[in-house]
């Protein structure tokens, strides 16, 4: 990739394109079964076991009102892991690994921010995509609420005898 760009992966998020800096995401799974506690719900997913940690796994396009909580993730949805924090995001689908122009890459409007989740509207093709900020997507209540649950959720898998 050339070095005058930034890289983004390119995603579907309830038919809205969206996208995150390469430099945020850690690694980008097909949909496993989640582990979904009675306190799940909401934007809240459920978990992912990854090698015996619990990943809260939030719904993306829930999160940002896009589709009601009550939705069934398609034959395509991807969790697309963040680097630095645990937690996944479902996405519809990971469309693509693409390297923008800086001529490309604008700040986001104020008043189409979304609170701030939206840093930056980069333009590809014809189409105009938001780039997503991770470090806004989640304010810090929700964070530690999030935390919370995974705390109990490690807890109760701690509490399980090994398997054999």
């Amino acid at each position: 990739m050339a070095s005058s760009g930034s890289a983004y992966l390119l995603l579907d998020v309830a038919g809205t394109p969206c996208a995150l800096p390469r430099a945020a995401v850690a690694e980008i799974l097909p949909l496993p079964d989640l582990h979904n506690p009675p306190a799940t719900g909401g934007w809240l997913a459920g978990f992912l076991n990854l090698g015996g940690a619990p990943v809260p796994v939030i719904d993306l396009a829930t999160l940002l009102g896009l589709r009601p909580a009550a939705s069934e993730p398609g034959l395509y949805a991807h969790l697309v892991l963040t680097r630095g924090e645990a937690t996944a995001y479902l996405v519809d689908r990971v469309a693509d690994l693409v390297s923008v122009p800086e001529a490309a890459i604008r700040p986001a409007e104020e008043a189409g921010t979304l609170n701030g989740c939206v840093a930056a509207e980069i333009v590809i093709g014809d189409r105009l995509v938001h780039a997503l900020a991770t470090e806004s997507l989640l304010t810090a209540k929700e964070r530690a609420r999030v935390a919370a649950l995974a705390q109990a959720a490690a807890e109760r898998l701690a509490a399980l005898p090994p398997t054999a």
